[in-house]
């Protein structure tokens, strides 16, 4: 199971917010670069990168944050959070990013999803962000109908790389994540799926690895608070 330590990006600076409200944001790092570099040092096979301005603003508002980051780090790096259209798509795979998650548009549009990841095989993810099993889109600021279960099965065809999962209600709130409904989704599809939200402790990921079906973990302010250290993290995971 990969751990993907996460960056989180508003107004340009490593954030960490508390079941997604902008207004609950912690600031822990002022240049991202630098924090992305600490991360690799440590060892980590991937990094985990969100635009949250650029969730709400429906187009990439952080990009000079993550360019720095791209230029500072050699292992390959996601980023979620107004990712829209193809040309963005393209934009950011040709700059360097390894993959790019499509949440908004994964619900609204799920066509341009399907030709993405014919386009570009391997570089395509969905992030799934739920509340009560229900998916929430636009940074979380609505929420829809559609139950995520269903929302990943619809790809099962499309050719996406991974499924993030996120449990809004535990996101930053080091509560532990939802592995029930992280388990549960995991097993309804054979898209790879990464868990994200509320991973607070050694012992969540030991949990999440030992479901046998959870391909990753992500996880932000244990990592900054000092409460998981990644580098025994990593350690454990590969044993």
């Amino acid at each position: 199971m990969i751990l993907y330590p996460a960056i989180d990006l508003k107004d340009g600076q490593a954030v960490r917010l508390l079941r997604g409200e902008m207004d609950q944001a912690t600031v822990f790092n002022d240049d991202p670069a630098a924090q992305a570099r600490a991360f690799a040092q440590a060892g980590c096979q991937w990094l985990h990168l969100v635009d949250l301005n650029g969730a709400f603003a429906g187009a990439p508002v952080n990009a000079a944050a993550v360019e720095a980051i791209l230029k500072a780090v050699d292992v390959p790096c996601q980023l979620g959070g107004g990712i829209r259209d193809l040309a963005t798509i393209e934009g950011w795979l040709t700059r360097g990013l390894a993959r790019v998650i499509l949440g908004t548009v994964a619900v609204e549009n799920p066509a341009l999803v399907r030709e993405a990841a014919r386009a570009f095989p391997g570089q395509v993810a969905v992030g799934i962000d739920a509340r009560q099993g229900r998916v929430a889109t636009r940074g979380w600021a609505e929420e829809t109908d559609v139950m995520a279960t269903d929302l990943a099965r619809s790809f099962e065809d499309a050719g996406v790389a991974a499924i993030i999962y996120t449990d809004i209600d535990r996101d930053g709130a080091m509560g532990g994540p939802n592995i029930p409904a992280t388990e549960a989704l995991a097993r309804a599809v054979s898209i790879p799926v990464i868990a994200s939200g509320g991973v607070s402790r050694l012992s969540d990921l030991a949990a999440l690895k030992a479901t046998g079906v959870i391909a990753g973990a992500i996880s932000g302010r244990a990592l900054y608070d000092g409460a998981i250290d990644l580098a025994e993290a990593l350690k454990a995971l590969a044993a």
